[in-house]
C-alpha cells in the first residue's frame, strides 16, 4: 500500500497532463484521487481532444486545474505533447483519465525518481478492476517474441513468447529497469522527455509509449518500473464505446512501429510478413468484436 511522503520537496513540482475525449464520471475520480496521491505542488492540465466541453470544464474548475483545447483530436501522443509544452516543473505526469491513484502513489514515483537520477520514465503498478496486476512494464519485443505474442496471446495466454514479452512471473513485484512502460500512467523527467522530442505524433493512439521507451533508452535514460506505486486502471472506456476503431488504430500503430524497427531495404520480407499477419489478426479481432 502506498503512503504519502511526510513533506513536499521544492524540486517535486509536477505538471499532470491527462488527455480526455468526451469523458464521463471517471475524470472526477481521477482528479479526486490525485489530490491524495502526492504532497508535491501539482499543476493539472486536461487536454481536451473532443468537442463536448462540459465535463472537462466542470472537473477542472473543481480540481483547480485548467483545460487546454486543441481544436482537433490530436491523438494520445499529440495531446500529451501539447499539454506538456511550456512546462517549467522538473516532472511531468501523463495519465489516462480512467486511472484512480492510490494514496501516496505519485509520491512513491517521485521517491523512486530521486533514487534513479539517470532514469527518464517511471511507471507504477497498474491494477485491473479485479485487483490483478496488469503487465505494464515490458521488454522491447524481438521479432520472434512479437510475432508469437501477436498470434497466440488471446488463444494461448501462457505461451512462452507472451511470457517472455511481458516478464510477469519472477519480476512482477520488483523495482527494475524495463524496455518500456505503459503510457496509461507515467512520471517523466521533463529534461529527458524534452531531450528526445516527446511522444512521436505519427502514432495517433497505441505504441507511442513503446516508441518513447525505446528512444529514451537509446538516449541513455532508463525506464523504471515502481511497483510500490499503485494505481487502478479502470480501462476500456474508449474500447467499449468504439471497439472497431480502437482495433484498427492498434494494428495501424503496430505496423508503423514494426516497419520502422525493420526499415532496412533487405528487411522488406519481414515488413511484408508483418503487414500480412497484422491484417489477418485485425480481421479476426473485428469479427469477434461484432
Amino acid at each position: 500500500m502506498t503512503t504519502p511522503s511526510p513533506a513536499p520537496r521544492p524540486d517535486d513540482a509536477v505538471r499532470v497532463v491527462s488527455i480526455v475525449f468526451h469523458p464521463g464520471d471517471e475524470l472526477a475520480d481521477f482528479t479526486r484521487s490525485l489530490a491524495a496521491a502526492t504532497t508535491a505542488e501539482v499543476e493539472l492540465v486536461l487536454v481536451d481532444n473532443g468537442t463536448e466541453p462540459d465535463v472537462a470544464d466542470r472537473v477542472a474548475a473543481e480540481a483547480g486545474g485548467r483545460v487546454l483545447r486543441t481544436g482537433a483530436n490530436l491523438g494520445y501522443g499529440g495531446g500529451a505533447n501539447a499539454g506538456a509544452r511550456g512546462a517549467t516543473q522538473p516532472w511531468l505526469v501523463v495519465a489516462n483519465p480512467d486511472v484512480v491513484w492510490e494514496p501516496g502513489a505519485l509520491d512513491a514515483l517521485l521517491d523512486a525518481a530521486r533514487r534513479h537520477p539517470t532514469a527518464g520514465a517511471f511507471g507504477p503498478a497498474l491494477l485491473n478492476e479485479d485487483g490483478t496486476v496488469y503487465p505494464s512494464a515490458r521488454e522491447l519485443p524481438s521479432l520472434t517474441q512479437g510475432v508469437g505474442h501477436a498470434l497466440f496471446a488471446r488463444v494461448w495466454p501462457g505461451n512462452p513468447w507472451t511470457r517472455a514479452y511481458q516478464r510477469r512471473q519472477e519480476t512482477a513485484g520488483q523495482e527494475r529497469v524495463a524496455g518500456w512502460l505503459s503510457g496509461a500512467c507515467l512520471l517523466l523527467r521533463r529534461e529527458a522527455f524534452e531531450a528526445v522530442g516527446g511522444f512521436d505524433e505519427d502514432y495517433f493512439m497505441f505504441f507511442e509509449d513503446v516508441d518513447l521507451g525505446e528512444r529514451l533508452a537509446r538516449a541513455g535514460w532508463a525506464n523504471v518500473y515502481v511497483p510500490t506505486a499503485r494505481v487502478l486502471h479502470v480501462g476500456g472506456v474508449s474500447w467499449k464505446a468504439k471497439p472497431a476503431r480502437m482495433i484498427a488504430a492498434h494494428h495501424a500503430s503496430a505496423e508503423r512501429y514494426l516497419h520502422r524497427r525493420y526499415h532496412r531495404w533487405y528487411q522488406w520480407p519481414i515488413r511484408l510478413a508483418v503487414s500480412a499477419g497484422l491484417r489477418v489478426r485485425q480481421a479476426v479481432e473485428l469479427r469477434a468484436a461484432r
